[in-house]
Parts: C-alpha cells; sequence; structure tokens
C-alpha cells in the first residue's frame, strides 16, 4: 500500500523519476502526473515530449509550473499522484518573485490535506560545493529547506542514487 506522503530525493538523473513512477503504478490506483515544469526552450520541450510519450496514455497530466497546491485539492478517489518536482516548482516560484515562505507553507498543507497519496520528486542539491553567486546560494539553500519540510510531514522518504533506493524513513 502507498503511504500518504512519500519524498523522492536524488541527483540530476540519479533515477527518482523512474522509482516515483513505479511506486504509482504499482499501487493500482489511477495515475496522475502533477508536471512542475515549462517548456521554456527546445530542449526542456524535447524532455518533455520524452517523458510524456515515455509514461504513456495511462497517466493524467496536471500541468502546474506554480500552482501545484491548488491542483493537489482537484485529485479524484482512487488515485495517486506523483509531483514531479518540487525543485522545478521552487525555481518557478523563485523566478515569479514570489514570497517562498508563504507559497511552501501552501504546498505543505495541500501536501498534507490531499485526498489521495501523493510522491514527491526532489531533487538533493546539498551534495555539491557551494554555489560561486548569490542566486544560486539563494536556490540552494532554499531547496534544502524545502526538501526538510517536505521530509518532515512525509511518511516515507527515500533516496535514489545509480538508480538504487536508500529508504531514510520508512512508513510504520
Amino acid at each position: 500500500m502507498l503511504p500518504k506522503l512519500t519524498l523522492i530525493l536524488g541527483g540530476v538523473a540519479s533515477g527518482k523519476s523512474d522509482f516515483a513512477e513505479n511506486l504509482i503504478l504499482s499501487s493500482g490506483l489511477e495515475p496522475y502526473y502533477i508536471a512542475t515544469a515549462e517548456a521554456l526552450d527546445d530542449e526542456m520541450r524535447t524532455k518533455i515530449a520524452r517523458h510524456r510519450t515515455e509514461r504513456g496514455a495511462k497517466w493524467r497530466t496536471i500541468e502546474a509550473p506554480l500552482e501545484a497546491a491548488a491542483s493537489l485539492g482537484e485529485l479524484p478517489e482512487g488515485s495517486a499522484a506523483l509531483l514531479d518536482c518540487a525543485t522545478m516548482w521552487l525555481s518557478n516560484q523563485m523566478m515569479a518573485n514570489r514570497e517562498i515562505e508563504a507559497e511552501t507553507a501552501r504546498l505543505l498543507h495541500a501536501l498534507e490535506a490531499a485526498p489521495t497519496p501523493v510522491v514527491i520528486v526532489s531533487n538533493e542539491v546539498g551534495f555539491g560545493g557551494i554555489a560561486g553567486d548569490s542566486l544560486s546560494r539563494a536556490f540552494a539553500n532554499a531547496q534544502g529547506r524545502l526538501n526538510r519540510e517536505l521530509a518532515a510531514i512525509c511518511d516515507q522518504v527515500t533516496l535514489v542514487a545509480a538508480g538504487l533506493p536508500l529508504h531514510l524513513k520508512t512508513a510504520p
């Protein structure tokens, strides 16, 4: 059985999204994909199209680059949602000059109130060195805080590296 809230962390191309998708699909619930990426350039358009094709028609996609919190309340009973990813969501919030603490609180509340299980994918950015510019440092610090806050409310937390899961927190 899928826990109410699951956080999947990992680096870029670590296999975290594949792992998260498999969790949703193995639940037997109707799969919803809450997409936070925006197709702002050709590379991202190609990546989004490839991911949609790989997921296939069984997934219902909700585009929510800024409004993931609102999307969570719209999920029907009998479904499970994959929020992919919190890192892109945070980046979108910062680029839109939104109040990060308020938007994070809104997202956390929506996750806890979601009517269905939710699996959240997020990048672990804390394994690298200290960024060379203030914007990158601000983002890394905000991402670290977001990941800690997500981990605190999630029933299960898994770190994925090289496609392999390391369970950091398991549901009772």
